[in-house]
């Protein structure tokens, strides 16, 4: 249990956690005890944590519903163009602080449950982390890849929930619905509501084990059910043609039940909905099969529509077409145009509601977003309803869905790209398949013109790939059928312009954008760091937690003593906080004095978790040959989930923890090293971890990661960055000033040089006998003794198939660790540089990044001011009506 604040700790907090005035803090005790007793059916003496959090949810949820339903009224009475952002994975992680935090009431919610005798962060822990996000994990290598899969699918479909399953959040798509709402967007989310979600991961000895999370089996205080816009999702069947258009028909239904949650804007009364799917089977039995004995078999197999939205498919980057995956696509994009075109039908004219017909108006009052291939269904679907139900003509509706939708890509790796094939497709959605063999033909006609004579442009550019099986390309889908087309980092844009889509560029360069993605300051500053948002506070106010621009004010502050001894005093806070934790839950304790080295993001090979342990292995053998030494002593965290078939990833853990163990029990090190690998990493773990950390390891292979956003969350809350200029990281250094960054390795532009050169690991490893005594260590069983083989299969792939050349950035690396350990001994510079890096973080905000996709691709501006106003009008006539209410009574 934490420490209960002092009477005078509490009163000295300052507004960026919210007033704690003694009205908030009755009302919210009496709205407490009201739930406690009335929602939950219980009292003091039978209640547990989890009922007192659920009463607590249950009371700070009261202050979201009146904001909820008056933005609604507001969106319903402008009728402003709203944006609708599509993605099959929405990592919120908890509700509850980040809701405070916003709505302003976390120091009257902490007074109000330490009146109670209750500690805050004990009802906080008791919320499940909602983890509805596949980040992607790269190429599957390894024997048992195709196995794992073939189990999960049957794990699925028979309902077996104790089956082990796959995900990794990517969690900006939640950080850019909070800056929607922060700006006063009209803007949802839409996705599908898991029943599953993030496994939990066990290190067995040594070992990665998946354990299924079922996240929902307490209840979800957050959510409301709609049952009143359920909507039916249709699937197989046939096509018929007839002189006034295409019927689709003898369909399987299944019903899309949406689910509402609240996502509350930064103390500005806007508050936007989430809406995610959960499948239905239709209530519809046959009487006759019902005598005939079959009634329970048909109640049984409602099991198998539902399966589509029972969990997130195990998308690991490496993409292998299944059917389900290819329903759960369809079924969220199906659901939420309906949902869309619904809306968008109901208009305002003055005191009336009329049907708004005509669709030439669609991109004026809609935007849709398609986050990575995943929703690109939505382009084929928005046609069918536009010709096949509303009888446009192909080329009005095809103009319609070019200027409404708009795509961002997430990946460079061509092998991540989604292709369906042509047979799944002519099976599960027959019609589908007409339409996006149409939209081929045209668009073929297109580059015929543009680029006569060139038959392999026409081959490279096809939505259709007719090599081996048939298969549709579905990032040549979304590139043809959205009017913009964006990267997440400048770097990657720019790869994607001169690569991948480099024929698509030069046919329509206006598309292509780049869109550098960002992190909300509110959850990874405010919420997880308060007392560096104080410290900022203090120096140049509040206002910075909506615009982060601000913080480069702070570089007036390099030689301001105080504040220095501030930022240094706020990080050694964090790290004792974090070394507690890790004693409580990881049984290893830890020099909280020592460098706080942190690498955390799912395992695979092109992140080089294997380099990380190169310097580690390094480093060790560097303090036993020298150990009487000054060695800057470091406490080294790497933590991240394996694909359950991803056998290279579930070794590269397996080896941490192996060389984990031996470190760890070396008396001759001591504390001046430490490995820890931190089991089941996910965003409430980051929530602690990265306030703590003193040094960012961001060291993929240059031209391999996208954006990263990991990376700028370690930024803002004051660690170090070592890293390749690859993905995000390229900004950050020329935000921050390259000087304060540890940059080292190649570049892309040498990368590709040596891997037409040849790429020979040998050749390094000849070289540089501290590699060749790390690997020959791994080789030999130095780190598994009792199995001296059990790592020669990553020596062989570092040796032989190495695709992301750890030896070539070895020797950098490491010479960029000795640069880290001689900064690090001088406390004032390192944290002048931090200082630096935290006023360089403006331009990595999600407000900012919505805020350009609002102005360059949605053709939208924020409508702040107007909403604020808009509601303290509706709050004053409301006042006014009840007191004239009460006069009257």
């Amino acid at each position: 249990m934490s420490k209960p604040l002092s009477d005078h700790d509490r009163k000295k907090q300052i507004s960026v956690r919210g007033l704690a005035g003694v009205e908030n803090v009755t009302e919210l005790k009496q709205s407490f005890n009201r739930h406690l007793h009335f929602t939950l059916v219980k009292d003091r003496n039978v209640a547990t944590k989890r009922d007192y959090y659920f009463a607590l949810a249950n009371t700070v949820r009261e202050h979201l519903i009146g904001r909820w339903i008056r933005t609604q009224q507001y969106y319903y009475e402008k009728d402003p163009k709203r944006v609708y952002y599509i993605s099959l994975e929405f990592y919120m992680g908890r509700t509850l602080q980040n809701t405070m935090v916003n709505l302003a009431l976390e120091n009257a919610c902490d007074e109000a449950m330490y009146q109670l005798g209750l500690d805050m962060e004990e009802l906080e822990d008791m919320e499940e982390d909602a983890g509805l996000g596949n980040g992607g994990l790269g190429r599957l290598a390894g024997k048992n890849h195709r196995t794992i899969h073939k189990s999960y699918i049957q794990s699925v479909e028979t309902n077996d929930r104790n089956s082990p399953f796959l995900f990794v959040f990517s969690p900006f798509p939640a950080c850019f619905l909070d800056s929607m709402a922060s700006l006063g967007l009209a803007a949802y989310g839409y996705g599908i509501r898991y029943e599953f979600g993030i496994f939990n991961q066990k290190i067995v000895n040594g070992w990665q084990v998946e354990e299924a999370d079922d996240w929902l089996r307490f209840g979800n205080p957050w959510e409301k059910a709609r049952p009143e816009y359920m909507r039916p999702v249709h699937f197989y069947g046939r096509t018929e043609h007839h002189p006034d258009g295409v019927k689709w028909v003898d369909t399987q239904v299944v019903l899309a039940l949406p689910y509402d949650t609240p996502v509350p804007g930064y103390r500005n009364n806007v508050v936007n909905t989430m809406r995610l799917w959960s499948a239905k089977a239709p209530c519809e039995f046959n009487l006759k099969d019902f005598n005939v004995g079959g009634y329970i078999q048909a109640v049984l197999d409602r099991n198998l529509a539902e399966n589509i939205s029972r969990v997130l498919y195990p998308n690991d980057n490496f993409f292998e077409g299944k059917e389900l995956r290819l329903k759960q696509e369809y079924f969220v994009v199906s659901a939420t145009l309906q949902d869309i075109i619904r809306r968008f039908k109901v208009s305002k004219f003055g005191s009336r509601e009329i049907a708004r017909t005509d669709f030439s108006k669609l991109p004026d009052k809609v935007a849709i977003q398609l986050n990575d291939t995943h929703p690109a269904m939505a382009i084929p679907e928005l046609m069918r309803v536009l010709v096949d139900e509303e009888k446009l003509s192909w080329e009005k509706a095809w103009d319609v869905c070019v200027r409404t939708c708009a795509y961002t890509n997430h990946t460079v790796l061509p092998e991540a790209l989604e292709r369906w094939p042509v047979d799944l497709f002519a099976h599960l959605l027959p019609r589908h398949l007409e339409i996006v063999y149409e939209i081929n033909r045209r668009h073929l006609e297109n580059v015929a013109a543009k680029f006569p004579g060139d038959s392999d442009r026409l081959r490279r550019m096809s939505l259709i790939e007719e090599s081996g099986q048939k298969r549709i390309n579905m990032a040549h889908l979304c590139i043809v059928g959205s009017h913009a087309v964006n990267g997440v980092a400048q770097i990657h844009s720019d790869i994607l312009k001169a690569t991948i889509f480099k024929d698509f560029y030069e046919m329509e360069p206006h598309k292509f954008q780049n869109k550098t993605n960002g992190i909300t300051p509110r959850r990874w500053l405010v919420m997880c760091n308060p007392g560096l948002a104080e410290v900022i506070a203090e120096r140049i106010g509040e206002d910075f937690i909506r615009d982060l621009d601000q913080l480069q004010t702070l570089r007036n502050y390099l030689n301001d003593e105080g504040f220095i001894r501030d930022i240094a005093k706020v990080k050694q806070e964090n790290k004792l906080k974090f070394a507690v934790h890790l004693e409580e839950h990881y049984k290893v304790k830890i020099n909280p004095n020592s460098m706080f080295d942190i690498q955390v993001k799912r395992i695979h090979e092109y992140k080089r978790q294997l380099l990380n342990c190169l310097h580690i292995i390094t480093y060790y053998n560097r303090i036993k040959k020298e150990p009487n030494k000054h060695w800057t002593p470091r406490t080294v965290m790497i933590g991240g989930k394996a694909a359950p078939g991803y056998h290279t990833a579930k070794m590269i853990i397996r080896l941490i923890t192996a060389i984990g163990e031996v470190i760890n029990n070396d008396p001759v090190v001591g504390d001046r090293l430490k490995v820890i690998f931190l089991e089941n990493y996910r965003v409430t773990l980051a929530e602690r971890a990265i306030p703590a950390a003193d040094l960012s390891e961001q060291i993929s292979t240059a031209g391999t990661e996208a954006s990263g956003t990991g990376n700028m969350k370690f930024m803002l809350n004051g660690a170090l960055t070592i890293g390749t200029m690859d993905g995000a990281n390229v900004e950050m250094a020329e935000e921050a000033g390259e000087d304060n960054f540890f940059i080292f390795g190649m570049r892309v532009d040498d990368v590709d040089a040596l891997e037409k050169k040849g790429y020979h690991a040998q050749e390094y490893y000849n070289r540089l006998p501290e590699l060749k005594q790390a690997i020959d260590q791994i080789a030999g069983g130095f780190f598994s003794p009792k199995q001296p083989e059990l790592f020669k299969e990553i020596v062989n792939m570092l040796m032989h198939h190495d695709r992301f050349k750890v030896f070539a950035d070895y020797e950098d690396y490491i010479k960029c660790q000795e640069k880290v350990n001689e900064l690090y001994k001088n406390p004032k510079e390192w944290t002048k540089m931090v200082i630096n890096n935290i006023a360089g973080c403006g331009k990595f905000s999600s407000d900012r990044t919505i805020t350009q996709y609002a102005r360059e691709i949605w053709g939208v501006e924020p409508t702040l001011d107007t909403i604020i106003l808009y509601f303290s009008m509706w709050e004053h006539k409301t006042v006014k009506m009840n007191k004239k209410n009460r006069i009257k009574r």
